[in-house]
C-alpha cells in the first residue's frame, strides 16, 4: 500500500517497546503514536483518525485506568464517530465493561496478538466506512451514482440498479409508479448517467397543458400558423435535441397527438405547426405515468404501437410503503433540508414520531412525506418533532401471513431496516436497538442479503 493512500491509525501507548511493535504490525497504515492523553487529543484534533487503539494505563496513572478512560471520553467528545479499540491488561472484565459503556468500539486484553488485533482494526475501519456512507445517505450526501436518490430498501435499490444499467443506452424508458414516488427524479438520473448529460433535459407534463396548446408546446409552430402566432416558436422536442425528453403523465396524451408522436418516434423528424420542412431531431425519450396503459389500450384510449415504442424498458417504482426503512431515512433528509431553508434548528424526531413515520402507509408517497415534514418543522414548538406535529393516523392492521418461517424472516428484515433508519445509519446504534451484538447484526445482514 503506497504512502499516499495509507489510512491514519492513532496508537495511544506509553511503552516504547509496544510502540515499536505497533509500528511494525501496522506497516500498511499511517501510524501516529501518542504516549499521553494530551498528545493523543492533539493528533485527534489534527488528523481526525477513523480508528484509535488506546492503552488504559497512561501516565500519570500507569497502573490504573483513570487516565485512559478520561482519554477515551475526550476522544469521543471530539470525534464521536471514531472507533476506539481498548487494548489493556488492567482489570480486564471491569475495564472492558466500563470502556464499552463509555462508547468504546471494542476491547482487547494484553498481551497483544498482532494477527487478532489486526483483524479487529481492519473490521473497525470497515464499520466506520459503512456508517460514514449511511450518514451521508441520511443527510442527502449519498455517494450513490443516482444523484439525489436516497434509499436503503432492497426494492428501490433494484430500481436504481436498473437505471444505472439502462442509462448509457438510447432505449426509450417507461417509468411506472404512483404519484409522488419520484418518477422525474429517476428520469433525471437516466439523463445524468448517459452520454447526453451535457445536453438539455426537457420535461413536459402532458396532463398539465390544455389539449389545444399541447401540440404547439411539443412540436412548435411557424409564424402565422394560427391567430396569435406572431413569431416562430421552437417546440419542446426540438429544444431537447441531443438530450433527453421526459414526457410525464403520458397516459393523458390526447389520442390525435399520439399519432403525431408515434410518427416522430418512427422517423425521428418533426414538422412545426404551419410548416412544411421536416426537421431531424435526436432525443432520448423517457416517459412516466401512474395509469394502467394496458387497460387504456383495451379501451382504445392509448395506441398499442405507441406503447411499445415508448416502453422498450419498463421500470416499476415501488410505493413508499413498500420501501422498508426509507420513510424514516427520507424524513431525516427532509428535516435537514427544511431546517436550512426555513432557518430552523429542530434537532430530530421523538421516538413516537419515528414510530408514526414508520407505521404510516403514505398514500401520497415521498411527496406527502416531504410536505408533512415541512409542515412539522414550521409548527414544531420543541427541540424535536413529536407525533402530534405530524398529524397522522396510523393503521396498524397488516396482511395476515400463515407461514411461520416467512413471518419470522419478514419480521427480522423489517426490524433490521427500521433499526438502521431509526439509528440514522449508525450500525452500532442499530445493533443496540435490536438488542444484539455487532457480529450478530452483521450475520443477519449477510443472511438476509440486506444492502447497507
Amino acid at each position: 500500500m503506497s504512502d499516499t493512500i495509507k489510512r491514519k491509525l492513532l496508537v495511544v501507548e506509553d511503552d516504547p517497546g509496544l510502540q515499536r511493535q505497533y509500528k511494525w504490525n501496522f506497516e500498511d497504515y499511517d501510524v501516529q503514536i501518542a504516549g499521553a492523553r494530551e498528545e493523543a487529543l492533539e493528533i485527534v484534533d489534527r488528523d481526525q483518525p477513523a480508528v484509535v487503539t488506546l492503552d488504559l494505563g497512561l501516565p500519570p496513572d500507569e497502573d490504573g485506568t483513570s487516565e485512559g478512560l478520561a482519554c477515551l471520553e475526550q476522544i469521543l467528545a471530539k470525534a464521536p464517530h471514531t472507533k476506539v479499540i481498548i487494548a489493556s491488561g488492567h482489570g480486564a472484565r471491569e475495564s472492558a465493561l466500563q470502556s464499552i459503556s463509555l462508547g468504546a468500539y471494542d476491547f482487547y486484553q494484553k498481551p497483544v496478538d498482532p494477527d487478532q488485533l489486526g483483524l479487529i482494526v481492519q473490521r473497525a475501519y470497515h464499520v466506520y466506512d459503512l456508517e460514514e456512507e449511511n450518514r451521508k445517505l441520511a443527510t442527502g450526501q449519498q455517494s450513490s451514482r443516482l444523484n439525489r436518490v436516497i434509499t436503503a430498501s432492497e426494492s428501490m435499490n433494484k430500481v436504481c440498479n436498473i437505471v444505472e444499467r439502462v442509462a448509457p443506452t438510447n432505449v426509450s424508458v417507461m417509468l411506472l409508479g404512483a404519484s409522488g414516488t419520484g418518477k422525474e427524479l429517476l428520469a433525471r438520473a437516466l439523463h445524468e448517467l448517459s452520454d447526453r448529460k451535457d445536453k438539455a433535459f426537457v420535461a413536459i407534463n402532458c396532463a398539465a397543458i390544455p389539449e389545444n396548446l399541447l401540440e404547439s408546446e411539443l412540436f412548435g409552430y411557424e409564424k402565422g400558423a394560427f391567430t396569435g402566432a406572431v413569431k416562430q416558436t421552437v417546440g419542446k422536442i426540438e429544444v431537447a435535441h441531443g438530450g433527453t425528453l421526459f414526457l410525464d403523465e403520458i397516459g393523458d396524451l390526447p389520442f390525435p397527438l399520439q399519432v403525431k408522436l408515434l410518427r416522430f418516434l418512427q422517423e425521428r423528424v418533426i414538422e412545426r405547426i404551419g410548416g412544411r420542412k421536416e426537421i431531424p431531431v435526436d432525443v432520448r425519450v423517457v416517459c412516466a405515468t401512474h395509469q394502467d396503459l394496458e387497460t387504456h389500450i383495451t379501451e382504445n384510449l392509448f395506441r398499442e404501437d405507441l406503447f411499445y415504442r415508448l416502453s422498450e424498458i419498463v421500470i416499476n417504482i415501488p410505493p413508499l410503503a413498500d420501501r422498508d426503512g426509507d420513510a424514516v431515512l427520507l424524513a431525516h433528509n427532509f428535516l435537514n433540508k427544511f431546517n436550512k431553508e426555513l432557518k430552523r434548528s429542530v434537532k430530530g424526531f421523538s421516538k413516537e414520531a419515528i414510530a408514526v413515520i414508520s407505521g404510516y402507509h403514505w398514500p401520497g408517497n415521498v411527496r406527502e412525506l416531504e410536505n408533512r415534514i415541512k409542515r412539522a418543522v414550521i409548527m414544531c414548538e420543541g427541540t424535536k418533532i413529536d407525533a402530534t406535529d405530524l398529524e397522522l393516523a396510523v393503521d396498524e392492521m397488516e396482511e395476515e401471513l400463515l407461514n411461520l418461517k416467512q413471518i419470522r424472516e419478514l419480521a427480522d428484515i423489517k426490524a433490521i431496516r427500521k433499526a438502521l433508519a431509526n439509528a440514522n445509519g449508525n450500525v452500532s446504534h442499530a445493533a443496540k436497538l435490536l438488542g444484539v451484538s455487532r457480529p450478530t447484526f452483521y450475520g443477519l445482514i449477510k443472511q438476509y442479503n440486506i444492502n447497507l
